[in-house]
């Protein structure tokens, strides 16, 4: 295949990133917090737009490019299944009780001042059992926001908590797939890639704990008692509240740990749920269902609760949002973004512009801080670019594989700086995949909770710092001596 990237000028290949750039930035000042209803999408797909008129003039056939983005969304696929899902999952777990429940119990026994804290401790428990942050946001993280909101916190702090503890969990998993794409990639194996990761994030989630204690600790609670008084009596009123909703979540997460795939694992959560809506909630059932017939309400009940609007009403205003489920519907404009993410993405790198721009970044390495530092720019540029955390990771991963070999450098430094940039930044950009998927689930937008998702912002930091302090850098046996030194 011809290298089209030699058809570009560096300028005339970042031209389609500037322009959305502009284009976002313009969503931003006239759309606000609604930039995700439409206007990044149709931003995205001007962009797209323009990579296929410039590759056109270069003398690309536009069935080139049209076979690159419809290959880029194949690849984000499965990330829309699981939206869906997620979304059915969250609907039928709001209508049996199970998140009513969590928030019901979890008022009793989180101490408000280290609410924060326990969060993301919690959050990154789960993330660890089952290798997924975006279950263990889906599930316990929407729970958690719902008690931060009784407790008076604010919804992109309890969110940048949720979303702290659980990319730290799911990065540190066997169970993860990207804890296990980033050594593939590399060419290391899992657990020296693990253990070795522990250098950065390690350090990165003890900050980030730090920094949400010195929050917990310094926020004025006021009329505290009396807001989980009034958020506990009205869930009582609206659900029935039981300790045995409790193994809903337990059976889920043994499910994942079984390395059950997701899209069945969901599936299973979404029926569980469902059967234990119509054990435990007939009052909301025949509401909701609006049939005298018991079983007819059920399933007109359950059926709403996985693909539609839900409000479920009670007597707090401050948990009118919080019990209002959308079910799939409500994921289809994140699916819109995503779409629309990857088909820029894919006319990118279909003409070559892409290559073309990170030709120009290798070619910038001289030294064994810029490899990294290059390694790190680069993840988060396809995560912006592409949209898409494999990509941002399997991308750079081979691009930069031989470099670091030939820096004399191990592969386990390539894996760790992949993670530490590609997986954990993705959660920051609204349009990424990741990051509009949680910002869909939590409820909350990106540019609401990016400032306190304090391990993903520490994260890339992290990983330059401890280069540049040459700090257990590990290297190839018997590589030469400029290579070793060459940390400048």
């Amino acid at each position: 295949m011809e290298d089209r990237s030699k058809l570009y000028s560096l300028g005339l290949a970042f031209l389609p990133i500037l322009v959305l750039i502009g284009l976002l930035v313009l969503n931003v000042i006239f759309f606000g917090d609604n930039t995700l209803g439409g206007s990044n999408q149709i931003a995205l797909l001007v962009s797209a737009g323009i990579v296929g008129l410039i590759a056109h003039k270069k003398g690309i056939d536009w069935l080139d490019i049209k076979a690159g983005i419809t290959k880029s969304i194949d690849t984000a696929m499965p990330a829309m299944l699981i939206l869906l899902l997620i979304g059915s999952l969250a609907g039928t777990w709001m209508i049996s009780g199970v998140i009513p429940t969590l928030i019901y119990y979890g008022l009793d026994v989180l101490n408000p001042n280290i609410f924060l804290f326990a969060s993301v401790v919690v959050t990154a428990i789960v993330a660890v059992s089952t290798g997924s942050s975006w279950s263990t946001v889906a599930t316990i993280g929407v729970a958690l926001m719902g008690i931060g909101m009784a407790l008076g916190i604010d919804e992109g702090i309890v969110a940048g908590a949720v979303i702290s503890g659980a990319y730290f969990g799911d990065k540190i998993s066997p169970l993860s797939d990207t804890t296990n794409l980033a050594p593939a990639m590399a060419g290391t194996d899992l657990f020296t890639h693990i253990k070795y990761m522990m250098i950065t994030t390690v350090p990165s989630i003890i900050i980030a704990l730090i920094l949400f204690l010195i929050i917990g600790f310094n926020h004025e609670f006021a009329n505290i008692d009396q807001n989980i008084i009034d958020v506990k009596t009205a869930i009582d009123h609206s659900f029935v509240i039981s300790p045995w909703l409790f193994l809903i979540p337990v059976l889920l997460f043994g499910v994942i740990m079984l390395k059950v795939p997701p899209l069945p694992a969901l599936m299973f959560g979404t029926i569980i749920g469902a059967v234990a809506a119509v054990i435990f909630q007939p009052d909301l059932i025949r509401e909701i269902g609006g049939y005298d017939n018991y079983w007819e309400s059920s399933y007109v009940a359950i059926m709403k609760s996985m693909f539609g609007d839900v409000k479920i009403e009670t007597e707090s205003a401050a948990l009118a949002d919080l019990f209002h489920s959308s079910g799939m519907e409500g994921m289809l404009n994140t699916i819109w973004l995503i779409t629309a993410a990857m088909s820029f993405g894919g006319a990118l790198e279909a003409s070559g512009m892409l290559k073309r721009i990170t030709n120009a970044i290798i070619s910038k390495v001289k030294s064994t801080f810029s490899l990294v530092a290059s390694t790190v720019g680069t993840c988060i540029f396809f995560n912006l670019t592409t949209s898409d955390q494999y990509i941002a990771i399997v991308v750079p991963g081979k691009m930069y594989a031989d470099i670091y070999k030939e820096k004399g450098l191990m592969p386990e430094v390539l894996s760790r700086t992949l993670e530490d940039s590609g997986t954990v930044t993705s959660v920051l950009i609204p349009w990424n995949t990741c990051g509009a998927t949680q910002s869909a689930v939590l409820g909350v937008s990106v540019w609401s909770f990016a400032p306190y998702a304090f391990f993903n912002i520490i994260s890339p930091f992290m990983t330059l710092l401890i280069v540049g302090l040459n700090y257990k850098i590990r290297r190839i046996a018997g590589s030469d001596k400029k290579n070793i030194n060459n940390n400048k």
